[in-house]
C-alpha cells in the first residue's frame, strides 16, 4: 500500500501548539489498516499521547479513522468509499483534529482519499431498439445513451466500442462538462430483404487497473419502403388565443391522412420550425392537437405562424401552417424610467427646482395603456407632466435639512384598464447641508468638581456641543478662551481637548490655596464661515484630608520647658490649661477632637473632647507628685483621619521654688525617655568594651612592672631621681605645665623593690554649669582626680 505523508507545523503562544499533518491513502482499505505513525510524524512520545489524553475530534462528521494511543498509530476504523463520501468532488479528504491536554495542543490532521477503480461503467438501460427504413441514406445519425462511471480521472469512462460494425460506426463528441456524446452513424445502406433484424453490442470502457467495462445491447429492425406521404386537410389553420392563457390551453387541431396501410399509414405530427422558440411555446400531440406549452405575451408577439409537419413511419411527410392571433389583456403595469435624477439638493434651493425627470410607458393598448402619475403627500415636492409620457418632480416649498435629512419620494403611476394596474418607484433624495446652525451646548453653564492633590493631566469634565448641521459643518472643535485666574492664565490651570471637549487639569490643585475658578469654552464648527458659541465652566476644588491638625498652644520648643501650675488646693473641675489646635482643611476634615492619650496620673486630669480644655476630675492632694506629664492627641474627622500630639507639663505645687527644684532636669527627661532604649544599649556596649580594654591594660602593666622590678632588684647601679621635662614650679605659681600641686615623698633603701612612694591628693575643683537650653536649672558637677599608689611598683615616670 502506498502512503504519502506531509507534515506542517505552526507554533503559537498561550500554551497552545497548532500543527498540521497530511496523509494520502486509497479508498476501500480494510479495517485496522495503518494510516500513519502520528506520534513519529508529530515528533511526540507515545507517553505524551497517553498522559495528554489524546483524542480525535471530527465534529459532526462520521469517524472513519481512530487513534491507537498505545502505539501512536492512526488506523482505519470504518471502510471508506470515496464515491459515497465525496461524489465527483476532487480532491476528497477527511479533516479532523487530535487534541492533547496539559498543556493544550491541537493538531490538524488531513487524510486525502484517493480513487481506485472499483466501479465499472454502467448503462441506464440494458438494451435499445431502433426501427430504420431500408431507404435511410448513408450518414444518418442515431443518438445513443451515455454510460455512467462513478470513478474519476483515469479510472473513469474513457471510450466506447461497437461490434459488429459492418453497417454502423461510432462517433464521439466531447462536451463542456467533460462527458462524451455518442452517435451511431450509418455507413452502409440497409437491405430489408437481406437482413431484416440486426443486433449490435455497445461497450463502454474505463482506464483503470484492472480495466472495467459495461455493455448495452442494440436491436435494429429494417423497415420496408414507404411510397405514400401524409396529406393535411387544410393548407392554413387560423386560431385566436388570449395572452397569459394557462399552459395546456387547446389552440386548434390539425389533421392529415396517409393512403398507405399498416405502419406506413400511421401519421405523427411535429412542429417543423423552431424560430423564436416556437417549440417551447407550443406542443402538438399525436392526434394533431396544438396545445399551449408556455407563456405568450401580446406585447412581445401579436401573431404566431407555426409550420406543422405530418410524418409517417417511413419518413414521408407533409406540412401545413397554423396562424395564431394573440389577444391583448391589461396585464402590464406602467413602466417608469428615471431619465435624470439628483441624489442630493441643497437646503437653500429655491422653489420649483427640478429634482428628477422620468418617462412613463404602458405597453398595453388603448385604455389599458393610458397612465396617470402622483407622488406621496406631506413632502415639499410635486410632480407635473412636461410632455407626452414625461414627468418632472420639482420643489414646491423651502427645505430644511435639520428637519428632514432625506426624503423618500414615491412616484405611483396607474393605468385605466379594468382592473387598473399600477407601479411605483421611490427616489431617495438627500438634503445637502448649509452651515446655518451654530453649535449648541447641552447646558447653559457647567459645574465640575475635582479633588485636590490631583495628578496633572487628570480628566475633570467633558463639555459637549451639538451642531444640527452635517458633516464638516457639524464638526465641532473646542477652544479654551483666554482669561486669567488670580492673575495667572487659565491655560496654566486647565486644557481642553479640541476634538472631544474633555477638560484636563494642567496642575495639581490645592484647596487651601484656591477653592474654585471659572473659565469659558468656545465651540466652533468647521463650516465656512465658521459659527460658534461659548459656555461658562466653573471648577470646584474639593477638600481632601491632606493636612494634620496644628497645635497652637501650648507651644512645643526643642529645649525650653513650659509647665502649667496647679495649686494643691485646686478643686474638682479646675481649668489647668487649654490645648488650642487648628486644621487648615475644611468641612468634616477640620472637625477636631481631643483625647488624653497618656498621663502620669490619668485619674487626676481629663481633656474636653470638643474644646481641648484640661481640667482636674478630683481634688488635688499631698500625695500627688509635683511633675505631671500629659500627652494629648488632636484628631480630625477626615477619612482617613490625621492627628497631632502635644505634651503638656503640669506642676502640682504652691510655689515656684518647689517647681524649680523638681523640674531641674525635666527637659532632659523628655529626650531621655524618647531615646532610653538606644542609650541603654549603647552604654552597655561601651562599658563592656572599656572594661575588657582596662583589664587587658592592667594585666599588661602588671606583667611589665614585675619584670622591671626583677631587673632592678638584681642591679647594683645607683639610683638617680628623674623629673619630668618642664617641671619648673612645685608650687603651681609659675607657668608650669601641671595645673595642680602634687607632693612627692620618696623613701629609698637598698631594697628599692620594697620602698614606698606616696602621692599627695591634689586640690579639689568645683564647676557650675548652666544649661543654656534649660530655664534656670543649674547643674553642679564636682570632679576629683587622684593618683593611686601601687605599693609594689618603683617610682617611674
Amino acid at each position: 500500500m502506498r502512503r504519502q505523508v506531509l507534515l506542517f507545523f505552526s507554533v503559537f503562544c498561550l500554551s497552545s501548539v497548532l500543527g498540521q499533518v497530511s496523509y494520502s491513502i486509497p479508498e476501500e482499505m480494510a479495517r485496522g489498516s495503518l494510516v500513519g505513525n502520528i506520534a513519529q510524524d508529530l515528533g511526540l512520545h507515545v507517553k505524551r499521547l497517553q498522559a495528554g489524553k489524546a483524542r480525535i475530534h471530527t465534529g459532526d462528521s462520521a469517524e472513519y479513522i481512530q487513534l491507537n494511543k498505545e502505539k501512536g498509530l492512526l488506523i482505519i476504523k470504518e471502510r471508506i468509499d470515496r464515491e459515497a463520501l465525496c461524489g465527483e468532488t476532487t480532491p476528497c479528504a477527511l479533516h479532523f483534529q487530535i487534541a492533547l491536554e496539559n498543556p493544550i495542543e491541537i493538531f490538524q490532521i488531513t487524510v486525502e482519499i484517493t480513487d481506485i477503480n472499483d466501479n465499472a461503467p454502467v448503462f441506464e438501460k440494458e438494451e435499445r431498439r431502433f426501427e430504420i427504413s431500408e431507404s435511410a441514406v448513408i450518414g444518418s445519425k442515431f443518438m445513443l445513451e451515455k454510460a455512467i462511471d462513478l470513478d474519476i480521472g483515469l479510472n473513469g469512462l474513457q471510450s466506447y466500442t461497437l461490434k459488429p460494425n459492418d453497417n454502423f460506426v461510432l462517433k464521439l463528441h466531447s462536451q463542456s462538462d467533460g462527458g462524451k456524446k455518442v452517435e451511431m452513424i450509418l455507413q452502409k445502406p440497409l437491405d430489408r430483404e437481406q437482413q431484416e433484424f440486426g443486433s449490435l453490442l455497445l461497450t463502454a470502457v474505463d482506464g483503470g487497473e484492472p480495466q472495467r467495462s459495461g455493455t448495452m445491447q442494440i436491436h435494429i429492425t429494417v423497415l420496408d419502403v414507404n411510397d405514400n406521404a401524409p396529406v393535411f386537410t387544410q393548407t392554413i389553420y387560423k386560431a385566436n388565443v388570449k395572452e397569459n392563457s394557462p399552459t395546456g390551453t387547446l389552440i386548434t387541431k390539425v389533421s392529415a391522412s396517409d393512403a398507405d396501410k399498416g405502419t406506413h399509414g400511421e401519421v405523427s405530427y411535429v412542429i417543423g420550425n423552431s424560430m423564436r422558440g416556437i417549440s417551447k411555446l407550443f406542443h402538438v400531440s399525436e392526434d394533431g392537437q396544438l396545445i399551449l406549452n408556455g407563456h405568450i405575451d401580446y406585447e412581445k408577439a401579436k401573431k404566431y405562424e407555426i409550420d406543422i409537419e405530418a410524418v409517417d413511419q417511413g419518413g414521408l411527410s407533409d406540412s401545413s401552417k397554423v396562424v395564431i392571433e394573440v389577444g391583448d389583456i391589461n396585464d402590464n403595469s406602467p413602466v417608469i424610467n428615471m431619465i435624470s435624477s439628483s441624489n442630493s439638493i441643497g437646503e437653500d434651493s429655491v422653489s420649483n427646482t427640478v429634482v428628477a425627470v422620468m418617462s412613463v410607458n404602458d405597453p398595453d393598448s388603448e385604455e389599458n395603456g393610458k397612465v396617470r402619475c402622483a407622488i406621496n403627500k406631506n413632502i415639499p415636492f410635486t410632480i407635473a407632466p412636461t410632455s407626452s409620457n414625461f414627468y418632472s418632480i420639482v420643489t414646491d416649498s423651502e427645505l430644511d435639512r435639520e428637519s428632514a435629512v432625506e426624503y423618500n419620494i414615491t412616484v405611483t403611476c396607474s393605468d385605466e384598464g379594468v382592473p387598473s394596474l399600477s407601479s411605483s418607484v421611490t427616489l431617495t433624495l438627500q438634503i445637502s447641508d448649509v452651515n446655518d446652525n451654530a453649535p449648541v451646548f447641552e447646558r447653559s453653564s457647567y459645574e465640575a468638581y475635582i479633588v485636590e492633590n490631583n495628578t496633572p493631566g487628570l480628566s475633570i469634565f467633558t463639555v459637549r456641543a451639538r451642531d444640527a448641521d452635517w458633516n464638516q459643518n457639524a464638526r465641532v472643535s473646542y477652544i479654551l478662551e483666554d482669561s486669567s485666574v488670580n492673575g495667572v492664565p487659565v491655560s496654566s490651570y486647565v486644557s481642553v481637548s479640541a476634538d472631544s471637549g474633555v477638560i484636563h487639569a494642567v496642575r495639581s490643585f490645592d484647596y487651601e490655596q484656591i477653592k474654585d475658578f471659572q473659565f469659558r469654552v468656545k465651540a466652533q464648527d468647521g463650516g465656512s464661515p465658521p459659527l460658534s458659541s461659548n459656555v461658562t465652566v466653573k471648577v470646584m476644588i474639593q477638600d481632601q484630608n491632606d493636612n494634620p491638625p496644628q497645635v497652637l498652644y501650648p507651644v512645643q520648643t526643642g529645649g525650653s520647658l513650659v509647665a502649667e501650675m496647679v495649686p494643691r488646693s485646686a478643686d474638682v473641675g479646675y481649668l489647668v490649661t487649654k490645648v488650642v489646635a487648628v486644621d487648615v482643611d475644611s468641612g468634616q476634615n477640620a472637625w477636631l477632637s481631643y483625647k488624653l492619650q497618656k498621663a502620669t496620673d490619668k485619674a487626676l486630669f481629663e481633656v474636653g473632647l470638643q474644646n481641648g480644655e484640661i481640667r482636674t476630675i478630683r481634688q488635688v492632694n499631698d500625695k500627688d507628685v509635683v511633675k505631671q506629664r500629659l500627652t494629648v492627641i488632636v484628631e480630625d474627622n477626615g477619612q482617613p483621619s490625621r492627628s497631632a500630639t502635644v505634651i503638656v507639663n503640669v506642676a502640682v505645687a504652691d510655689s515656684f521654688p518647689e517647681v524649680l527644684s523638681e523640674f531641674t532636669d525635666f527637659t532632659h527627661d523628655k529626650e531621655y525617655n524618647d531615646n532610653l532604649t538606644f542609650y541603654l544599649v549603647l552604654a552597655l556596649a561601651v562599658v563592656s568594651f572599656l572594661f575588657i580594654t582596662c583589664l587587658v591594660v592592667i594585666i599588661s602593666v602588671k606583667i611589665y612592672r614585675w619584670r622591671q622590678s626583677r631587673i632592678l632588684y638584681h642591679s647594683s647601679l645607683p639610683v638617680i631621681p628623674y623629673y619630668p621635662p618642664r617641671y619648673s614650679d612645685t608650687l603651681g605659681t609659675g607657668t608650669g605645665t601641671l595645673q595642680h600641686v602634687y607632693n612627692y615623698e620618696v623613701c629609698r633603701t637598698n631594697d628599692s623593690r620594697k620602698s614606698d612612694c606616696k602621692f599627695g591628693r591634689a586640690g579639689s575643683q568645683n564647676v557650675l554649669i548652666m544649661d543654656p537650653s534649660s530655664t534656670g536649672t543649674m547643674q553642679r558637677i564636682q570632679c576629683e582626680k587622684s593618683i593611686l599608689d601601687e605599693p609594689d611598683s618603683p617610682l617611674e615616670v
